[in-house]
């Protein structure tokens, strides 16, 4: 028997082709108008269709190696056809073998791609990267290998033929994610999700100085007083750190230029609880001691052109300061999400989230795109997940409804203790690599159990559970941009939802989602995009318990924003003593070492003090 095809899941054939192809054989096959498939002892498979259609795959070779006589380009239905055919014989009893990626050598690897190919794989190897892998298990026979700039699926086990992935450079993609398995095998590295890193530049070479100076200087000034000069050297030292291939910390020291030049233009876009994680972010990074390819980032290319991608729209999130708007569009990939970003000088202040869903995005309204599969092969994928969608040929994108297709998506969080779980596994955000949409996920609703509005907060909150019984909360802002935000959530809450996207956090024990779309009976709703509304609700609002740690870490992240927005050297007497009666109040509830943290900023009142307070209290708000 063919292994390579009996080996071949609906979901590894959509991978090859496309899922309406897949369910269209499926349905043809179960309505008995399928071919008559035969196999020869040779290892060739034949398949002749009523139609007088035939398809014949060689002994040896992948999917689009098949010859069919229907003309088609590319990977049709009749070879689909076939190998679904081919699995349903009597004597075809797929069985899962356990194998990893990493058993292909590199005499294999060079005999399928060519010794230049693996040369430049090898390069980008040395220089360092983080790897994302899960193995291959009977449920889910596909390895997967997530790489910086692009996701390999391994469809038929030690078929470099099958090996998919949406980058154009295939070849040395594969080879990465081969030598990342064989690394993960060295390591005896086991479990569903396995991440590390290799490679990479040392921390003892890197030029953490101008950085960590310029850090230390505006804390001293605070936000608040910083020079054109200051903020001009800033820009300075983000496109150095992106020039030595330390891609988190240069984006990072980016964002607080733009922080920076946001307060100085008056712009609502400065944030000041943001400044100071920034302010953090920096040293962190720099004094961690995990794997630099994690902490620093890698020196991978900055983007990656996608040879053809299909992409699943998961709603949109919109932003935005007076006379520009900002809409955040989410997409699921092969296995990770991508954000699209696109920014509008609007020129008014009063411009809508639902006015905005008639503007175009890539040939398209973002409404549309906000709800829509999308299949691109002019795509280009950043390392932090950051997508543009290209438009230089017709006919390089089609734009569909996304109906049913969340049901498709490879993971939906179906268990909600298990997804907090998993998140109070992650490292600190501080030192994580910075990658866009990482929290995005979609979430199975069994019950929606509590729904309420806060009128004092212009809050909604609903809590929802799981099939085990489980409980999540979800929670939404009002939002002068988007007005209609929270009654189209309402109404689709109410109307009985099975299928919920969104921003997945812990708080505690507890999972918090901030939802993007919600998916009803009657399709998918972006509450974002939806015309201005007006709630009425009957129920009081859902009970939330007072937390008294969060509300001491919520006065410790005060003093220490505003520290650092003053300038620890313009800071009145009276904000060491706010730090003096929250380091008791941290005390009073158990969080001694972030209590005798905040005792020692108020005693020194230095740049250090601060920055050990600040990622303290981040952590502890996060992991707690």
């Amino acid at each position: 028997m063919r292994a390579d095809l009996l080996a071949l899941t609906p979901d590894a054939l959509a991978a090859l082709a496309n899922r309406g192809l897949v369910k269209r054989a499926q349905k043809d096959l179960d309505a008995g108008h399928g071919p008559v498939v035969e196999a020869v002892e040779s290892g060739e498979v034949r398949g002749r269709f009523a139609d007088g259609i035939e398809v014949v795959f060689p002994p040896e070779g992948a999917l689009d190696s098949a010859a069919c006589t229907c003309g088609a380009p590319g990977v049709c239905r009749h070879r689909i056809a076939v190998v679904l055919g081919y699995q349903r014989l009597p004597a075809a009893a797929p069985e899962f073998t356990a194998w990893s990626p990493g058993e292909v050598g590199d005499d294999v690897l060079t005999a399928e791609f060519g010794g230049r190919a693996v040369t430049a794989a090898r390069r980008g190897w040395r220089a360092g990267l983080a790897v994302r892998l899960r193995r291959a298990t009977a449920t889910d026979p596909v390895a997967v290998a997530e790489l910086p700039t692009a996701t390999v699926r391994f469809l038929v086990p030690g078929e470099l033929g099958y090996a998919h992935t949406d980058a154009t450079d295939r070849a040395q993609q594969v080879a990465i994610a081969v030598w990342a398995f064989r690394e993960a095998d060295t390591r005896g590295l086991a479990g569903d999700d396995i991440r590390f890193a290799v490679g990479g530049p040392s921390t003892a070479w890197v030029a953490s100085g101008p950085a960590l100076e310029v850090v230390t200087r505006v804390l001293s000034e605070g936000v608040a007083n910083t020079s054109p000069v200051l903020r001009a050297s800033i820009g300075r030292i983000a496109d150095d750190l992106g020039e030595s291939g330390l891609r988190w910390p240069a984006a990072a020291m980016a964002e607080l230029g733009e922080q920076l030049d946001a307060y100085a233009a008056r712009s609502a876009k400065h944030r000041m609880e943001r400044c100071a994680e920034l302010l953090a972010e920096l040293p962190a990074r720099f004094r961690a001691t995990g794997a630099p390819a994690l902490v620093l980032g890698t020196d991978e290319q900055a983007e990656t052109r996608l040879r053809r991608i299909r992409l699943i729209a998961l709603g949109a999130r919109v932003r935005g300061a007076p006379g520009e708007r900002v809409a955040e569009v989410y997409f699921a990939g092969d296995s990770s999400v991508l954000v699209l970003k696109t920014r509008w000088d609007t020129g008014e202040e009063t411009v809508t989230g639902h006015e905005l869903a008639g503007r175009r995005i890539a040939g398209t309204t973002l409404g549309a795109l906000a709800t829509s599969n999308v299949v691109s092969e002019t795509a280009v994928r950043s390392a932090s997940r950051a997508l543009r969608l290209g438009t230089a040929r017709i006919g390089t994108m089609s734009v569909t409804p996304v109906g049913a297709a969340w049901d498709d998506l490879p993971a939906v969080v179906r268990d909600f203790a298990a997804a907090a779980e998993q998140l109070a596994d992650l490292p600190p955000k501080l030192v994580r690599p910075r990658v866009e949409a990482e929290d995005i996920a979609v979430v199975e609703i069994a019950e929606v159990c509590e729904l309420g509005y806060h009128p004092g907060a212009q809050r909604l909150d609903a809590v929802i559970a799981d099939a085990a019984g489980a409980r999540a909360r979800i929670t939404a802002t009002h939002s002068g941009i988007c007005p209609g935000r929270l009654d189209a959530l309402h109404r689709a809450l109410a109307s009985g939802p099975t299928q919920l996207s969104g921003a997945l956090r812990r708080a505690g024990r507890e999972l918090l989602i901030e939802p993007l779309a919600v998916r009803t009976e009657a399709g998918v709703l972006v509450p974002d995009l939806a015309a201005d509304g007006r709630i009425e609700l009957l129920g009081p609002p859902p009970t939330v318990d007072r937390d008294p740690l969060r509300t001491a870490l919520t006065a410790a992240e005060s003093v220490l924003a505003e520290a650092a927005h003053r300038g620890l050297s313009h800071a009145p007497p009276t904000l060491r003593t706010r730090a003096e009666h929250t380091a008791a109040t941290l005390a009073g509830v158990g969080l001694r070492a972030m209590a005798a943290a905040m005792t020692n900023l108020a005693t020194e009142w230095t740049a250090d003090s601060w920055t050990a307070a600040q990622i303290r209290m981040l952590t502890t708000a996060e992991l707690r």
